[in-house]
């Protein structure tokens, strides 16, 4: 657990809480000894005393601790939510898929070259730079799928030269333009939840990953997809990925009960047969890996069950938070024990209203 236990750090935190500095959003958790819950900096809350506030460097750390997300600041989601600049910055490349936006561009908008640099950096693990040449790439993929030609598509995605065209379309996609058809790729991209930043992917097919940012061994996960579906991932967007988004966001106002967006996820059959199992398990109920092990018929493969569940790689919409122990405890989620125990007491306060509800 990353609690702050630094006594000076601690009276700077404080300070910081009091004067609502927006400098240390994301920086610091405060958790509220006397309501359980945890704010960022800039909450507008009333302020506690002193002796009632304890500080922590991660969202995760003030959830392992027992404290539950401001409903005023929201700090899972605005902590990790992307600066306005950064969000300005995206939507510039949104906006104008095949132009490259420089250093220049940014600054003649106000926004800063640097700040961009580290967000990236330190949420994406990649450049500005590389990110949107994956947003232009992308978009060339599109268009030589459609059946445009490499030439008009190259010059017209804002490459000076067929070459340098070429040169990065092959990087990326690890093929050449000419053979697109045989290009199948898998996008990823970011969001907010009331319980942290998450990563998606999505194929042409469906989702095929739905992730914490902070889970352990993501990126096995990602080189295990790519080894499986033969596919590189390059940041982007498809239709799957926005209906995930609507749909999740929907799940956490608690007006959604079911999912409807395809899926794409490559296991054994015993893997299939353990996810889809999971997935007829009903919004707000809770059933045991044994349960599970009848259910598909193997009710020695307990521990298999509980194996095939641990290699679910789209969180929340295949719903393993919902199994448990046979002893009522809590065990093993990627997400992390709170965030189980939190989606688990999210779907019961609001199965009531379930109904035959979306």
């Amino acid at each position: 657990m990353t609690k702050i236990t630094d006594a000076q750090q601690i009276e700077t935190f404080y300070q910081a809480l009091l004067a609502k500095d927006q400098h240390y959003v994301g920086i610091f958790y405060a958790g509220v000894t006397t309501t359980s819950i945890f704010c960022i900096a800039t909450c507008r809350a009333r302020k506690p005393k002193f002796e009632h506030v304890e500080f922590f460097s991660t969202f995760k750390a003030a959830l392992q601790a027992g404290y539950r997300p401001c409903k005023i600041c929201r700090p899972t989601e605005n902590a990790a939510e992307a600066p306005q600049e950064v969000r300005r910055a995206i939507e510039l490349i949104r906006q104008n898929p095949k132009q490259k936006i420089s250093d220049s561009i940014l600054s003649a908008q106000q926004i800063s070259p640097e700040t961009i640099r580290r967000w990236f950096k330190k949420h994406y693990g990649i450049t500005f730079q590389t990110f949107q040449r994956m947003y232009r790439i992308n978009q060339a993929y599109q268009e030589l799928k459609s059946g445009k030609n490499v030439v008009n598509t190259a010059y017209d995605s804002g490459y000076e030269s067929l070459s340098g065209f070429s040169y990065m379309y092959k990087q990326i996609l690890n093929n050449s333009p000419s053979q697109h058809s045989h290009n199948d790729i898998m996008l990823i991209n970011r969001l907010t939840t009331p319980l942290g930043p998450m990563f998606i992917c999505a194929t042409a097919k469906g989702v095929c990953l739905l992730e914490f940012v902070d889970r352990r061994m993501l990126e096995t996960a990602f080189r295990d997809l790519q080894n499986r579906l033969k596919m590189p991932i390059i940041f982007g967007e498809n239709e799957h990925i926005r209906q995930t988004k609507r749909e999740l966001q929907e799940y956490f106002q608690g007006t959604r009960y079911h999912f409807t967006v395809q899926l794409h996820t490559p296991g054994t059959e015993f893997q299939q047969a353990v996810w889809a199992c999971l997935t007829q398990i009903p919004y707000g109920q809770l059933t045991t890996y044994k349960q599970q092990a009848h259910s598909i018929h193997r009710p020695l493969a307990v521990r298999a069950v509980a194996s095939a569940n641990g290699c679910n790689r789209v969180s929340i919409i295949i719903p393993c938070h919902r199994v448990i122990g046979s002893n009522g405890d809590l065990t093993g989620y990627g997400g992390g024990l709170e965030r189980k125990r939190w989606l688990i007491e999210h779907e019961k306060s609001h199965v009531v209203d379930c109904g035959d509800g979306v």
